[in-house]
């Protein structure tokens, strides 16, 4: 059984609802960009585009990864590593662009809205308190 949590942005909102079986299958195989339905999250008329995620040991999903593997990338400043200093590089982890059974977190923005307001579908997610 594979469970996420989803999480949708809505402007400066985000809603926060975990998704098992059966609706999580329709997510299985879909890559970072592409659109999905809003019945999978329960949100019937809307439509969301993927915009990232992270696997269960917390490494992100990245769009230029291709596949579901988990790969060590050596990156410079910009998505994954903030460089202390100008031209600094690390290698960093990550996993690649498609939601596989070891994702827990999809990541989804609006693309299109449907008749009822998000707010009445999902529960607000708190803002970090630091």
């Amino acid at each position: 059984m594979v469970e996420y949590k989803v999480v949708v942005s809505e402007g400066s909102t985000s809603y926060a609802r975990t998704v098992a079986d059966p609706q999580s299958a329709g997510f299985l195989g879909k890559r970072i960009g592409e659109t999905v339905g809003g019945e999978l999250v329960g949100a019937p008329g809307y439509a969301f585009r993927l915009t990232g995620g992270t696997d269960r040991s917390g490494f992100a999903l990245r769009s230029d990864v291709p596949g579901g593997r988990q790969l060590r990338l050596y990156v410079g400043n910009g998505f994954g590593f903030e460089a202390p200093r100008h031209g600094m590089h690390r290698r960093r982890t990550f996993r690649g662009n498609t939601i596989s059974e070891e994702t827990v977190q999809v990541n989804l923005v609006v693309e299109q809205k449907g008749p009822k307001p998000l707010s009445e579908l999902f529960v607000p997610v708190a803002a970090p308190t630091s």
